[in-house]
């Protein structure tokens, strides 16, 4: 092969190339268009028996509409004692409150009412964005299990997106999945599990006259070879002048 046609190959190669990638990306971002985020809880693990923050995010996924209101949905079946809710300026809060036909106990005695839905309403969150909304809750129950937390969002059309499915345990996510929280007991930590720290092997036996000995040698031959460098650069010129 010339080195003419290879010179004209590269650029048919690289050409097909380009191409093969921006075919590649074109599908990637097709199929990343088809995805679609949901509105979901954070953390979504939690110890029983205690308290924990959680952050409902919610994403606008309509194109010419703004989120202008979003509901939370506490599970009736799973009453919680304790809610309160982190400010969120531009946004008003609406808590309401149901009455239980049997008291719960908290930290604080018994309860008889507790929170049954958080209306957030009054913002804004524009195509492309989401919004964050926190609520403390607690007391979580004292035994293993999932709590769904369904989410209503209205937009400025008026549409309403309802978040609550809830999936069987094993079965493939529904269309409009509600935020679920798992009430589990931290795995325990065994001794095989536990990491192991090695040493770094230190060197023994240099003291400290060699290193002195090891930098002041570094440092001679560095001069030396500066001194070589200056010689040979004089000599140069010295030539340069006699030729002239």
């Amino acid at each position: 092969m010339t080195t003419k046609h290879a010179m004209t190959s590269l650029p048919r190669t690289a050409g097909r190339i380009a191409a093969a990638g921006l075919a590649a990306a074109t599908v990637f971002l097709g199929l990343a268009g088809t995805a679609s985020a949901h509105v979901g809880v954070t953390p979504d693990t939690a110890a029983p028996g205690g308290g924990v923050q959680l952050t409902f995010s919610v994403p606008n996924e309509e194109d010419n509409a703004t989120t202008t209101k979003v509901e939370i949905v506490f599970p009736a079946d799973q009453p919680l004692a304790f809610a309160a809710v982190r400010p969120l300026p531009g946004w008003k809060v609406a808590v309401t409150k149901t009455k239980l036909a049997a008291p719960i106990k908290s930290d604080d005695g018994e309860v008889s009412e507790v929170v049954s839905t958080i209306t957030w309403s009054g913002g804004s969150i524009a195509a492309g964005e989401y919004q964050n909304f926190d609520v403390s809750v607690g007391t979580l129950p004292a035994k293993p299990t999932t709590m769904a937390f369904k989410a209503l969002q209205t937009y400025s059309t008026g549409k309403v997106v309802r978040w609550i499915e809830v999936a069987a345990p094993g079965a493939e996510e529904p269309a409009h999945p509600a935020p679920v929280l798992t009430v589990k007991a931290a795995a325990a930590t065994t001794g095989a599990a536990k990491a192991t720290t090695t040493p770094a092997t230190v060197k023994t036996g240099a003291s400290s006259s060699d290193s002195a000995g090891s930098d002041g040698l570094a440092r001679g031959l560095g001069g030396a070879g500066l001194v070589a460098g200056l010689a040979g650069l004089g000599f140069a010129l010295a030539r340069r002048r006699t030729e002239t």
